[in-house]
């Protein structure tokens, strides 16, 4: 059998601030493998259960918990204690009534908040790519790294509210003025505006975003933007 790419554990010196971890413990903490999000905006399913919502308080309870298929990811039963999770994953936990998706928040990458219950299949994901496949069909790839072929249009930075586990879209949210954007990272993480313009990107600058957040407007790149909705965002998001 062959072995996962890959290091299973970083200097806890390294360890992203959002993860909630205390800095002065032991050297190593459990780090999260090649998945669905990039390592440096996600964490790891030990790591959240233990440090971030703190239902558990050892790495020994968090691998009985994981191992026994307590841990739903997005509506699948995730059994590895390294799977990333990250932007807008929706996190469900057997014999509790919290659901929890994560969200960007005062400055932070990720933050867990509670949701109803009702919200719990439903996600909102950006759209990263388009490929023209077989037959002339079309797959999305979208933030999370799910992919869907279907001929919905869409464009790449636009949003698609997707039911989970089914994979199917329910509805796109355009990256266009007039629409709700998040911001999901920098200092201005978690704020959401107003979309005033949408500047297409030359040679030298990416394709960048006009944001009105409250009495004043930013200029940011277009992939830290995430469309949630046209007057209010279309899930949960507080």
């Amino acid at each position: 059998m062959v072995s996962i790419s890959g290091s299973k554990k970083l200097k806890r010196q390294m360890a992203p601030q959002f993860w909630g971890i205390t800095r002065k413990d032991k050297r190593f903490v459990i780090t999260v493998r090649p998945g669905p999000h990039n390592k440096h905006y996600s964490v790891p399913t030990a790591v959240f259960l233990r440090d971030t919502l703190k239902i558990v308080t050892s790495l020994r309870e968090a691998k009985a918990a994981i191992y026994s298929g307590r841990v739903k990811i997005d509506g699948v039963v995730r059994k590895s204690l390294h799977h990333a999770i990250g932007l807008m994953d929706v996190v469900e936990l057997e014999n509790t009534t919290d659901i929890y998706r994560m969200v960007p928040s005062e400055g932070k990458i990720l933050r867990p908040v509670k949701i109803n219950d009702g919200e719990k299949t439903k996600k909102i994901a950006r759209v990263t790519s388009k490929t023209t496949i077989n037959k002339g069909r079309t797959q999305i790839g979208f933030h999370d790294g799910r992919s869907i072929i279907s001929d919905e249009a869409v464009s790449v930075g636009d949003t698609c509210l997707i039911q989970v586990p089914e994979q199917k879209i329910l509805q796109v949210i355009k990256l266009d003025a007039g629409c709700q954007g998040l911001v999901t990272r920098g200092i201005n993480a978690g704020q959401i505006g107003k979309v005033e313009a949408v500047e297409d990107g030359t040679f030298i600058l990416q394709k960048r975003v006009i944001l009105a957040l409250g009495d004043r407007k930013i200029e940011i790149p277009a992939d830290i933007i995430m469309a949630v909705g046209k007057e209010e965002p279309i899930i949960q998001l507080k």
